[in-house]
């Protein structure tokens, strides 16, 4: 083999493990990013719960301090913490905190999440996810799983089970991050 033909072969393998390395990024992009605490929160889609339903995202909430909940109605450590999650809401909501609690209950259970919101006198936005997208965007374990989310759009801090939000160390964190400026 001469060297014109060797160099060929090895401009043929990089080409080749370029061209992998670009469809591997494009195509596998979901699978290797991460989403954890300092990383940029993903976009997600989720449709309202009111008599006519819109979807809604992550960037209507562009510039908030949001507490991303994400739950089941079937799940029974959600049901433990959803009182405290309301409590946070109440006490933070007038202040900014936006409270968005996705469920990703199965298609056709709207009225049961309506149901779960009012067992609950749940004042914060529900919102609807019945494919479950929102899981794999978030790479979540299970459910609950909850992310608070700065006013850049950094996930401040994530939380796999169930949480006291209402307590003083949460408080603490949400204050601190109201507190900022908006950017």
């Amino acid at each position: 083999m001469t060297a014109k033909q060797q160099w060929l072969v090895v401009l043929g393998i990089v080409v080749a493990l370029a061209g992998g390395a670009f469809a591997a990024s494009h195509f596998l992009e979901d699978e290797l990013t991460s989403v954890s605490v300092g990383s940029d929160a993903p976009g997600f889609a989720a449709k309202t719960l009111t008599a006519t339903p819109a979807m809604k995202s992550l960037t209507d909430y562009r510039g908030e301090v949001v507490l991303l909940n994400i739950w089941a109605t079937w799940c029974i450590p959600c049901r433990t913490e959803m009182p405290s999650i309301e409590a946070v809401h109440r006490a933070l909501g007038p202040k900014g905190l936006k409270v968005v609690a996705v469920s990703i209950d199965d298609d056709g259970a709207e009225q049961k999440i309506r149901d779960f919101a009012a067992e609950f006198n749940l004042s914060f936005e529900m919102l609807h996810d019945a494919s479950g997208a929102i899981q794999g965007i978030y790479r979540t374990t299970g459910v609950p799983e909850t992310f608070v989310i700065g006013r850049d759009g950094t996930i401040r801090k994530k939380w796999i089970g169930e949480e006291d939000w209402n307590s003083a160390g949460n408080r603490r964190l949400l204050e601190s991050m109201l507190a900022e400026p908006k950017p």
